[in-house]
């Protein structure tokens, strides 16, 4: 047995015996690095990108110590995004297979709140998922009841704080039992993340894992263009290397749309992803690029956001980012689980000054 054996770990039977049917043998460095501190019951202050393993790292600890048996709401995890959200509860009900009758529900926004309120009214979940908007609505209500909270999630607090959502957050959290464990996990180490830490953790274990990019893992490549060739070099990437599925990330909603018009004109089947798509037209945007009927998503930032792509081939940055850790984030969503990723980034000559940003911060040449 190894050191990164989940059987190492003070785990229920069940839980174990379910983690070797869902295939979860060795853990990543941060389920390594964390599970311990959050079976113990202890706050946690982890720097894990998107795709690290995370989400099992802080499900396995809270479904761990959960108490089936008692109908209320013991844990709560707060996501930027409904995808995001949507990704998480997937995960956990695989996770809770190993404990009976567990309620575990998805409360965000774009959807309707009558159903959501009827179904708490039933009886209140075990834990609950949701985008701090819709959480905070539901407190309002005296819909959803968390006196009896356990544990609180913070998952992706960095880019929540980015989106606005600090008031929420902390009007949220006053609604909880000052006796709970906190668990924040974040892609990134803002100042604003320190100060929310001192604010609602208690002596949080710091821990910092860097595995969202990796050079083994991914190609990358930067093209220098003149503003005249910017679209053709796409095109003549996407024919050279003809990934199965690829994201191109764009830095305006309104050349996000442009330029998938223009790609799909060009006989690709490309769709836009951006802030001014509705929630409708973002699922089915969302579908037909998981279900492969489109292989290519022109996205901005702030949409792309809480995705997780399962095996993206590549990442395409039709403009380098304005911020490097932007950067890293974009790039950080191929490569994933084991898998080989291409990053591909299109510059010009008055984008020196970034490109030699984003080399500074990744430390290559």
């Amino acid at each position: 047995m190894t050191t990164s054996s989940f059987a190492t770990l003070a785990l229920s039977p069940k839980m174990l015996e379910n983690l070797t049917l869902l295939d979860y043998t060795e853990m990543t460095p941060i389920q390594a690095s964390c599970l311990p501190v959050i079976l113990e019951g202890r706050d946690l202050l982890a720097q894990a990108k998107t795709g690290s393993g995370k989400t099992a790292a802080f499900g396995i600890g809270l479904l761990n110590s959960l108490k089936s048996q008692d109908y209320c709401t013991q844990s709560l995890i707060l996501c930027p995004t409904r995808e995001l959200a949507d990704q998480v509860a997937k995960e956990l009900r695989r996770l809770a297979r190993a404990i009976p009758n567990t309620k575990i529900v998805t409360l965000c926004g774009g959807t309707a709140l009558g159903p959501q309120v009827s179904s708490l009214e039933q009886h209140q979940p075990h834990v609950v998922v949701g985008t701090p908007g819709r959480i905070l609505k539901h407190l309002q209500k005296e819909s959803l009841l968390l006196k009896n909270l356990q544990s609180l999630v913070l998952d992706e607090a960095d880019r929540m704080l980015d989106m606005g959502f600090h008031d929420d957050i902390m009007e949220i959290i006053r609604k909880t039992p000052r006796k709970r464990q906190t668990l924040l996990f974040s892609a990134t180490y803002p100042e604003e993340m320190q100060d929310i830490s001192g604010a609602i953790q208690t002596n949080p274990t710091d821990i910092r894992i860097d595995t969202e990019h990796d050079s083994q893992r991914i190609k990358q490549t930067f093209y220098k263009i003149s503003k005249s060739e910017r679209t053709k070099t796409l095109v003549a990437l996407l024919n050279h290397y003809t990934p199965e599925s690829s994201v191109v990330f764009c830095n305006r909603k309104q050349q996000c749309q442009e330029l998938a018009d223009y790609l799909w004109q060009q006989g690709f089947h490309a769709l836009a992803l951006h802030g001014d798509l509705d929630q409708k037209q973002r699922d089915q945007v969302l579908l037909q690029f998981s279900n492969k009927s489109s292989s290519i998503l022109v996205a901005t930032d702030v949409a792309a956001r809480g995705l997780d792509i399962k095996d993206l081939k590549a990442v395409i940055n039709f403009e380098l980012a304005h911020d490097p850790d932007i950067h890293i984030h974009r790039i950080g969503r191929t490569g994933r689980a084991g898998n080989k990723g291409l990053a591909l980034s299109l510059f010009m000559e008055n984008e020196q000054h970034k490109l030699e940003a984003i080399e500074e911060y990744q430390n290559i040449t």
